[in-house]
């Protein structure tokens, strides 16, 4: 009796040891997903101290729960007692109610867009049945965009403006970092177009496309492309800065092992440089992808480009009794996708890095 519990004992300790190790190789992903809070659970359930893993619970959960928990208490008391020229500004629950609202609209659009294409697919089966096969036509449906349009334009416009940042961003970055020559000569350019604001780039942008894109494609439409532009021009620099300072600050002595074993520069850039500053690289990703995702919905609402910004304003234009809660659903909105961009990137920042000093 005695053995079969021991050996139930050593079994138990086993798997818990197994979960840990587990629990430890996952952690990092767990983390930068956002779901840190699950990390103090599993291990007590694999047998860690109860009393240390509800105080790191505490911390990753319970208090930031707390604030938001204030936050909306707050907000749902105050707002009422705030009067604008579009009524009272709305809680928590009406703003709540808005997203009911707009899905309804999302689907009713997808409806109307449907029937469309049915009723043009039965009249061109009948002409191609009549023989007008040279009267069949193909058109596009025209509607409205729906809020979620309206969101899935502005990620593929921001993911569009950040690929071509990074683009240039990177080779710039490691040019500069590995020469000063070229440092000292790109270095007045960065400090005099830094600062410069989207509200300023607009126009240049916008004249410039319209003289030069003459032809847009449908994937790729002259409005999307101004505001990726856009994009490209005010989120660069983070990454340019931080890839500079990253190749920069590379050993001196891996570099001078690059040029003992003469390895060529396309080799010392992969095999020393790039390693080594991956995490400063991956910090400007980040600050790029942030600003750029700001400097998107600014673009948007002043150009009238389709996207969240255009749909803040026009809410704001309408000026409907719903408009307001719409409004605060789209400012959330554009918040919390910025939130989830951040962790997508810190999420690939820990798979490529083993640097543990850029937290999230």
């Amino acid at each position: 009796m005695t053995t079969d519990l021991t050996m139930d004992a050593d079994r138990q300790s086993i798997g818990n040891a197994i979960l840990r190790a587990t629990i430890n190789k996952g952690g990092n992903a767990i983390d930068a997903f956002g779901f840190g809070w699950l990390l103090p659970l599993l291990r007590m359930a694999a047998g860690d101290n109860v009393s240390e893993q509800l105080a790191e619970l505490k911390q990753r959960l319970l208090i930031p729960l707390l604030g938001i928990c204030i936050f909306i208490t707050l907000w749902a008391v105050f707002a009422p007692k705030v009067n604008t020229s579009l009524g009272a500004v709305p809680g928590p629950v009406q703003v709540w109610n808005q997203v009911g609202g707009l899905w309804q609209d999302h689907k009713r659009e997808r409806a109307k867009a449907d029937a469309f294409y049915e009723r043009m697919q039965l009249r061109n089966d009948k002409l191609i049945a009549d023989g007008k096969a040279d009267k069949v036509k193909h058109r596009d449906y025209t509607g409205k965009p729906t809020f979620i349009d309206q969101i899935y334009t502005s990620l593929i416009t921001v993911g569009l403006g950040f690929l071509v940042a990074v683009i240039i961003a990177v080779p710039l970055g490691i040019a500069s970092g590995l020469s000063r020559t070229f440092q000292g000569a790109i270095n007045p350019l960065i400090q005099i177009f830094k600062p410069v604001s989207p509200l300023a780039w607009l126009p240049i942008v916008t004249m410039v496309v319209s003289a030069l894109y003459v032809n847009p494609t449908d994937w790729l439409p002259k409005a999307m492309m101004v505001s990726a532009i856009t994009v490209t021009l005010c989120s660069l620099w983070p990454t340019l800065i931080n890839t500079t300072l990253g190749v920069a600050s590379v050993d001196k002595d891996l570099m001078n092992v690059g040029k003992v074993l003469k390895l060529p520069t396309r080799q010392t850039i992969t095999k020393i440089v790039l390693p080594s500053a991956l995490p400063l690289i991956f910090t400007g990703l980040r600050l790029s992808l942030g600003v750029g995702w700001m400097v998107l919905i600014a673009a948007e609402m002043l150009a009238q480009n389709p996207g969240l910004g255009k749909f803040v304003w026009d809410e704001f234009q309408n000026g409907s009794s719903d408009s307001l809660a719409r409004i605060m659903l789209a400012v959330l909105t554009i918040g919390l996708i910025g939130f989830l961009l951040d962790r997508l990137m810190y999420a690939l920042q820990k798979a490529f890095t083993f640097s543990t000093e850029h937290e999230g």
